[in-house]
């Protein structure tokens, strides 16, 4: 009887599962410093547009679908180009010659330039795309000659393994004239062109509508379109163009935020998709290469051309963020305990039930963090793995200072992932998943959660002293141009107490200021000394703390040595640069805290001003708030934010469709505060005028 009442439970959850709303056709452009990114879904086409204007345009279409992509690269013009798209992408369902359907888009271009040349065509999966933008090169197999057909140039070929077709077509209109070379225009008309971009990969099944949001979610055109052109049964894709597909990290911390708005099938749907890749000891995937990046790995590594998934657990942070998740859905009103039951004993799509993956993952998470509970000295900390320079969301090989002990991951994630454990463990909820000898495993959780949470914090802590403090603020503001003033008025007459953002092989803190505090706020009950600590460096006005008026930064070295500073620069991924996710973080993290009955009245009135403060920065970055990333430049006083990637100094460019961005969807400003305001007056600049810099 057992069984039966088990089978229909599952039954009826799988059927809840997949019973989506059609998903409604969707168009909307999202222009970001020299990019256009016009986004495309309808039906079993998804597709993003991307035309770069400057000195080296080029055109890019990127698929969700296998995680494909096409681009065509112009050689560099002697002045910056302009696009117009004058058509907007609209859908395109052909039959290749072997029958197989062809998903896509067609469009209309415009560039303010009389020639193109075309340097290189390429069409396969987004990571060659994305590899060949960074380092000029890409696999000899991938590469085609184009065919003149007419006034089109055609580039089209299956994929190495012949599972798949890619094709391109640049159609010369008007006035234009088409050659194997590029286009050219024949008297003073524009130069304009006629695109058409597919791929027979497979298409994904969007989530959408009563599918994907609940009506609490925020009234947000613009992140509400970008999260649905992300979101999938199958999985969320981190951002487009450049992360087309899976990543842990990124479905793991925005379904974390997003949950509050989210649909509880969605949220499960995000789960099953992180489950299905946990490695054989249960470390979550940080990223899947599939389609035709599958097929040149597997080649390479002896394998033969097929396109089985691989996955890489390279990433450390992620194995603590599943547990946390898991744990306010199963157990905080996400489900009811029938459904939760049901999911658990649900199976995926490799076979594994859902509550056998879930325990690895745990069995994982409470091993590796035995060491330091036994003994808490530095080096029994989680690190990153030897060899590596990243393993938290921090990946940009300069993004930990040179540390591999990560603060978010020993001071935040960690004692987050043993509380939600010991809670799964004792709800009961696991018995059918769990053998003996893991139940004595994992009944260590709560344990070791004390443990960690009473130690590891005292080794990031570091003293700078008074006179240290302001000899290197009036040192670091110069070298980077901008105002001492508000900064040094905003320093105590004693000296500073920061976190670091990691320690050194040795132990030793690496003094640079940070946002991941705000991993601590949202998933941890920090002390009053902790939570002084991390509002301080949120509100001091930088090159003191992390606040400007475009927005808080998630790294400051102004503390450190000039070999670490030089790799924290607004120009660098994780330098001196905004997040929009991290602001997010903090903003959720500020009224989680902001929730407890057991702080000060003084401390609990710092808090309100931090996160008043916070949502002036955040409100101040307009158009940008929904890109992953933004940079920033100081002049006359008054700080300018800017598009990662516009400049020539940034060493890449940012999604303007990002994951984790869209999780403002689930937040609000405080009620009393105006939907627009100024400046605050700590940020210590104004602000120029944002339409310069887009």
């Amino acid at each position: 009887m057992r069984v039966f009442v088990t089978a229909l439970l599952l039954a009826a959850f799988c059927r809840s599962a997949v019973a989506d709303d059609p998903a409604p056709a969707l168009s909307f452009r999202l222009d970001e410093g020299r990019n256009i990114n016009s986004f495309t879904r309808d039906g079993a086409v998804a597709a993003h547009l991307l035309l770069r204007s400057g000195e080296n345009p080029r055109i890019l279409v990127a698929f969700p679908a296998g995680n494909s992509g096409v681009g065509l690269w112009f050689a560099k013009t002697d002045a910056p180009v302009e696009w117009t798209l004058i058509e907007s992408p609209r859908p395109v369902s052909l039959v290749d010659a072997d029958g197989r359907p062809l998903h896509g888009i067609e469009a209309v271009a415009e560039v303010s330039v009389p020639a193109l040349r075309v340097e290189r065509a390429l069409l396969s999966s987004v990571r060659v795309l994305r590899d060949f933008e960074r380092l000029g090169a890409a696999p000899d197999e991938t590469l085609i000659a184009p065919e003149l057909r007419g006034n089109r140039v055609v580039w089209s070929r299956e994929r190495l393994d012949g599972g798949a077709e890619y094709r391109l077509s640049i159609e010369a209109l008007g006035a234009s004239t088409a050659s194997t070379d590029g286009i050219s225009a024949s008297s003073a008309a524009p130069l304009r062109l006629k695109l058409i971009a597919l791929s027979s990969e497979q298409p994904l099944t969007a989530l959408a509508g009563s599918s994907l949001l609940t009506a609490r979610a925020a009234a947000d055109t613009p992140s509400r379109n970008v999260l649905a052109f992300l979101s999938y049964r199958e999985k969320f894709l981190a951002g487009s163009w450049r992360f087309n597909t899976y990543f842990g990290r990124d479905t793991l911390m925005s379904l974390m935020l997003l949950a509050p708005v989210l649909q509880s099938d969605a949220i499960g749907s995000g789960i099953g998709s992180v489950l299905e890749r946990l490695g054989p000891s249960g470390e979550v995937a940080h990223e899947e290469d599939i389609g035709e990046l599958a097929v040149l790995r597997n080649e390479k590594e002896g394998r033969g051309r097929i396109a089985a998934p691989i996955y890489d657990y390279g990433m450390v942070d992620d194995d603590f963020m599943l547990a946390p998740l898991a744990a306010r859905w199963l157990l905080d009103g996400g489900v009811s305990r029938r459904r939760a039951s049901a999911y658990l004993a649900s199976r995926q799509p490799s076979g594994a039930l859902a509550g056998e993956a879930l325990v690895r993952n745990f069995e994982w998470v409470v091993n590796h963090t035995a060491a330091f509970a036994a003994d808490p000295v530095p080096t029994k900390l989680v690190r990153i793995k030897a060899g590596r320079r990243t393993g938290n969301w921090r990946d940009s090989e300069e993004g930990l200072g040179g540390g591999v002990y990560p603060y978010d991951i020993n001071v935040a994630l960690v004692p987050a992932a043993l509380e939600a454990i010991d809670r799964l463990v004792r709800s009961g909820l696991l018995d059918p998943y769990v053998s003996g000898e893991q139940h004595g495993s994992l009944e260590r959780a709560g344990s070791q959660r004390a443990a960690w949470a009473a130690r590891a914090p005292a080794l990031f802590d570091t003293t700078v002293a008074a006179d240290a403090v302001r000899t290197a603020i009036s040192t670091y503001a110069a070298e980077v141009g901008v105002s001492e003033g508000p900064a040094l008025a905003s320093l105590p007459n004693d000296g500073l107490e920061l976190n670091a953002l990691s320690l050194d092989e040795r132990g030793r803190p690496v003094p640079v200021l940070h946002s991941d505090d705000g991993f601590l706020l949202l998933l941890g009950r920090p002390t009053p000394e902790q939570l002084e600590r991390a509002i301080g460096a949120l509100s001091r006005p930088f090159p003191a703390g992390l606040l400007t008026p475009v927005g808080m930064l998630v790294a400051n070295p102004v503390f450190a040595d000039a070999s670490v500073r030089a790799r924290f620069s607004s120009s660098d991924y994780h330098g001196t640069v905004v997040w929009s996710w991290q602001q997010a973080m903090m903003a959720a993290g500020l009224d989680r805290q902001l929730e407890r009955s057991d702080l000060p009245a003084a401390l609990r009135a710092r808090l309100l001003d931090a996160r008043a403060q916070l949502w002036t920065a955040i409100d101040s970055a307009g158009e940008l708030r929904s890109s992953e990333l933004w940079s920033w430049s100081f002049a006359n006083g008054c700080y300018r934010a800017e598009p990662f990637g516009a400049r020539r100094a940034d060493v890449d460019e940012s999604n303007a469709a990002q994951l984790w961005s869209t999780v403002f969807l689930a937040l609000a400003p405080p009620a009393n505060l105006r939907t627009r305001r100024a400046p605050s007056a700590a940020a210590g600049a104004c602000i120029a005028d944002q339409a310069e810099s887009r």
